[in-house]
């Protein structure tokens, strides 16, 4: 493996140095876009308001995409057991109850 270079990405118009391997930048830069486009459609969803809110919402989406993924077989992680349903399920919930909780605080601040 080749030495860790620094890539720039940007996430929401604020820009992040990377340190990364040569061969996997590519892949960072990807990984990066998505995290943007992700994070985007939270913030104008309008439901989440700041951006470390909005990182923690797009983390748990994401975290929640893999389950899925991993459940399927569409992940070198897949894992098959009901701990895996489990934990999706208590995702899907956590998730739930975030978004009701930020809603009702937007609301207190809007009031």
């Amino acid at each position: 493996m080749s030495q860790p270079n620094t890539v720039t990405v940007k996430i929401l118009d604020k820009d992040y140095q990377v340190a990364c391997p040569e061969e996997r930048q590519s892949e960072l830069v990807v990984s990066a876009s998505y995290l943007d486009k992700q994070m985007r459609a939270i913030r104008d969803s309008g439901k989440v308001i700041g951006l470390e809110r909005i990182a923690v919402m797009a983390a748990l989406n994401i975290s929640h995409e893999l389950l899925q993924a991993s459940e399927h077989g569409d992940s070198p992680c897949a894992e098959t057991t009901n701990s895996t349903a489990a934990t999706e399920t208590g995702f899907r919930q956590l998730g739930s109850k975030i978004d009701d909780a930020l809603y009702h605080l937007k609301q207190l601040e809007i009031s």
